[in-house]
């Protein structure tokens, strides 16, 4: 009471004062409504979720929780920690349990079949007269039973009708408890599409950029830090408030699977891209600043995979069994921080660090320095609670990579759950595991239940102020990220406006002359390239063989031009008789052997291990590594996972005889290489065959062309070494950076880390200097 006034009396006066010099506006847009406040934040509502306006010193805030009242977590006047430390004091255990989950994939609509699949009303999506940015059954479900509140989308059908759905998902959970709205995410997708056609006046789908590889390729912080500037302009016209990247792993193995997902295995150059990617999209400024450098342009960065994923033995990859462990017999553990303590954590903008750490699904093989443990990396109490959160510092939200709950059906799956090392324990006790070893958040989990049970097991164990204040912790993490870009003033958006910046055309010119810039030339015999326009070209056909990809789905035989013949046509006469031709251009990918398991072998009595060859050629194992440095999983009676004489077979090694066969037809006439690099590769079974080598990580044919004909010089570098052989590659330790003997070629250049050529020849500029020098330089 003040001066005989009540508090609640009090209210209404600065309520009813307020109504007299109110200081904002109302306006409808699309199917909310718009709340200017004059000097302060801009707020959105959905007039059918329930929440009205309550109007304090003149402005506007959002009574989320409908008690009539100003509660601190709806003041945007305070600071975001206060805020979320109000809002999970005020939170159950069930609706915590569900700020802990985030979904599995979604795709908009929702697919008919496979494992991303949903139904509208209990029919299929084009049975049943839904619109493509209405709510699925499925997001129904746990949005409103599990109080699910993280969303990952993969496809969409439009910008609008992601907007749209973005819209409907958030009125609906505004409606719902206190309001929390979704904070949805992706995965990286802005990947190219290399048939499609650039028109610098037209804009797409969304920007084309290269791969990260091909970003790391630039040798450009800078333009990674434009990169991720725009792609988070993107991400939010779609409803995106998080990024699952950037993958910082150093690709130390190069055998690795997701190398191309990486900056590369440098740990300098590594780290460099790694914070520039990150300030660009957690960065925002002027009006779009809300405070600290977050705001209505910030994406929260979840990085990713901690400690590091790049050194499974044998080059193997943990999202299956036979890849879960990865191991360091250069003694190198540490080295995979540096992206993130020198890079991610530390960074250049204001938001200071990453918002989100992502562990990898490995078992970082003996190095649990304290409790001796062999669990993956979320589990472990060593890696997450005493180095990432005590020796770190980090108190960002710890977010499991997705499934790794879920029981193991098999070592050769993709889609099966990955509980390394924890298999006999309850789905429960996994739970209860990852959140003491330090962890927030469970990746893939729509379910609240087994956390629910997590917390009971906690509160046996540690009592319940103990366990409380434990799901508190995780709780103001993870409301901290949805505060601190908006999302609580206002998470709606404009379908037009939407349509017109995703993909919008400066954007695509950005990302058009980041391609450019990401290609390497490796060779360049007698000034081969640049090509004379006009001039007649032979390319051959490139074939592909029947098999499964990586979600285990039948891939047809296909026999056809590996590049759009109707962009070619635009620089070129194309003929199918070599003889005619001036040049012949020949498009291969990187060679492809699978992950390192045949499963035929092991169905026929074998231990299902071979190697992972980076040559097109038959390879067979000789010397390599016996016995393995790691082994066991609960569906196999050995331990020994070596493949020593063992023989892999490459699916593309036809690229090859695309090289050999065309430098025989046209009889000493030039032959130029297109190489999409994935992983490094042994180009000497090729090189002496070719006139010109373009290595790229991803491009549109067009930016091909471009370099080919000379409207643009080729300028990037190799962000990873090319080996000589594969007894180099068996050579190499799967943790340590650029220790194997490069490819030299014909010219005597080393395909090493760094280098690429351009007109004039060998590539000498600042970039060279600073990045090649001893990759354990870093301090």
């Amino acid at each position: 009471m003040r001066n005989g006034i009540t508090c609640a009396g009090l209210f209404t006066l600065l309520t009813a004062s307020a109504a007299i010099g109110q200081n904002w506006t109302e306006t409808k847009v699309d199917s909310w409504t718009k709340v200017t406040n004059k000097g302060g934040q801009t707020l959105g509502y959905a007039p059918n979720s329930g929440v009205k306006l309550l109007t304090v010193n003149g402005l506007a805030f959002k009574d989320l929780n409908k008690n009539g009242k100003l509660d601190s977590y709806e003041d945007w006047r305070l600071p975001v920690a206060t805020r979320a430390k109000d809002l999970a004091s005020k939170l159950s255990v069930e609706q915590i349990a569900g700020l802990m989950l985030y979904s599995k994939h979604q795709p908009i609509p929702a697919g008919a079949g496979g494992p991303f699949a949903g139904t509208y009303n209990g029919k299929v999506f084009a049975q049943s007269g839904a619109n493509a940015s209405d709510l699925s059954d499925q997001q129904r479900e746990f949005l409103t039973k599990d109080n699910l509140r993280h969303v990952l989308i993969t496809s969409v059908q439009s910008p609008e009708a992601a907007a749209q759905w973005n819209n409907n998902a958030q009125a609906l959970v505004e409606g719902l408890g206190l309001g929390i709205p979704i904070n949805s995410s992706s995965d990286p997708r802005h990947g190219t599409r290399a048939n499609a056609e650039f028109n610098a006046g037209a804009g797409g789908s969304i920007s084309m950029w290269p791969s990260s590889l091909g970003l790391a390729a630039t040798f450009n912080p800078e333009l990674v830090k434009r990169f991720g500037q725009i792609a988070a302009t993107e991400y939010r016209a779609l409803g995106i408030a998080t990024a699952l990247s950037p993958q910082v792993d150093l690709a130390t193995d190069p055998r690795w699977n997701r190398a191309s997902g990486t900056f590369g295995e440098d740990p300098q150059l590594a780290t460099d891209m790694a914070r520039a990617y990150i300030d660009g999209f957690q960065t925002s400024a002027g009006a779009a600043e809300i405070t600290g450098g977050w705001g209505y342009n910030s994406v929260n960065a979840m990085v990713k995979h901690w400690p590091g994923g790049g050194s499974g033995e044998g080059g193997r990859d943990a999202h299956y069994g036979y890849g879960k462990y990865a191991v360091y017999p250069g003694n190198n553990f540490e080295t995979h921080f540096l992206p993130f303590t020198q890079g991610a954590f530390k960074l250049n903008g204001k938001t200071g660090s990453a918002a989100a750490v992502m562990p990898y699904y490995t078992i970082s093989y003996n190095q649990d320095k304290k409790n001796g443990e062999n669990v993956g990396n979320s589990y472990n109490k060593y890696i997450i609670g005493d180095l990432l959160r005590g020796k770190y510092k980090y108190d960002g939200v710890v977010c499991t990579d997705w499934n790794i709950t879920a029981n193991e059906t098999a070592v050769d799956l993709f889609l099966t759950g990955k509980s390394w090392g924890v298999d006999k324990l309850s789905l429960p006790e996994r739970h209860y595991k990852i959140l003491m070893a330090g962890a927030d958040q469970f990746g893939g989990n729509n379910d609240a239940t087994p956390v629910i049970e997590a917390y009971k097991m906690g509160v046996k164990e540690k009592g319940e102020a103990a366990m409380r204040a434990r799901f508190e912790q995780s709780a103001v993490r993870l409301l901290k990220n949805i505060f601190q870009v908006g999302l609580f003033e206002n998470p709606y958006l404009e379908p037009q406006t939407s349509r017109n910046v995703v993909g919008k055309a400066d954007f695509m010119q950005n990302g058009y002359q980041a391609q450019l810039q990401s290609v390497v030339m490796l060779k360049n015999k007698a000034k081969a390239l640049p090509l004379t326009k006009g001039k007649t070209v032979y390319i051959p056909k490139r074939f592909t063989p029947a098999g499964r990809n990586f979600l285990g789905m039948e891939i047809p035989e296909k026999l056809e031009y590996p590049v759009n013949l109707t962009v070619v046509k635009k620089y070129f006469t194309v003929t199918d008789n070599p003889a005619e031709a001036d040049y012949a251009l020949v498009f291969i990918q990187s060679p492809d052997s699978g992950g390192g398991y045949n499963s035929a072998d092991a169905k026929a009595g074998g231990t299902g291990y071979v190697p992972v060859s980076l040559q097109y050629g038959d390879y067979t194992a000789q010397g390599a590594r016996n016995p393995s440095i790691a082994g066991g999983d609960q569906l196999e009676k050995f331990t020994n996972r070596s493949y020593n004489g063992k023989t892999a077979k490459t699916i593309n090694g036809t690229d090859l005889g695309m090289v050999t066969e065309t430098y025989a037809k046209m009889n000493g006439k030039p032959v130029i290489v297109s190489l999409l690099v994935s992983n490094p590769t042994v180009v000497g079974e090729f090189e002496k065959q070719t006139n010109a080598i373009l290595a790229h990580f991803g491009v549109q044919d067009q930016a091909l062309m471009d370099i080919l004909t000379g409207s643009s010089e080729p300028s990037a570098l190799l962000p990873m070494q090319m080996p000589i052989d594969m007894k180099t590659v068996e050579a190499q330790a799967e943790d340590v950076p650029r220790d194997m003997k490069p490819y030299v070629d014909a010219d005597g250049h080393a395909y090493d880390f760094g280098f690429g050529l351009n007109w004039k020849g060998i590539i000498q500029d600042a970039r060279t200097a600073k990045y090649k020098k001893a990759a354990l330089s870093m301090k």
